[in-house]
């Protein structure tokens, strides 16, 4: 009987570990593939905050206001702040 009770035991073992590597094997690929969906998804996002900085510059420069890096004039930033500041106060 204990030979017997140890071959079993020796396949439950083989049985289990077979099973625990085919989870690891599924679950290393599903987060594969989420890894790399998130880096496309990040990349996307990347080239259209390209293209609408792109488009910005294009409108800004039909505009004539080529040159300014701040959407706002920086008098007016500075008086906002200054409002600000007086509001905190």
């Amino acid at each position: 009987m204990d030979g017997q009770n140890s071959d079993e035991s020796k396949q439950n073992t083989a049985d289990m570990t077979v099973f625990v590597q085919n989870l690891l094997q599924q679950m290393q690929s599903r987060f594969q593939t989420m890894s790399d969906s998130i880096i496309t998804k990040i990349d996307d996002m990347g080239n259209r905050i390209n293209e609408l900085e792109q488009s910005i510059n294009d409108l800004k420069a039909e505009m004539g206001v080529e040159g300014s890096s701040s959407p706002l004039d920086p008098s007016k930033q500075k008086s906002d702040e200054a409002k600000q500041d007086a509001g905190s106060a």
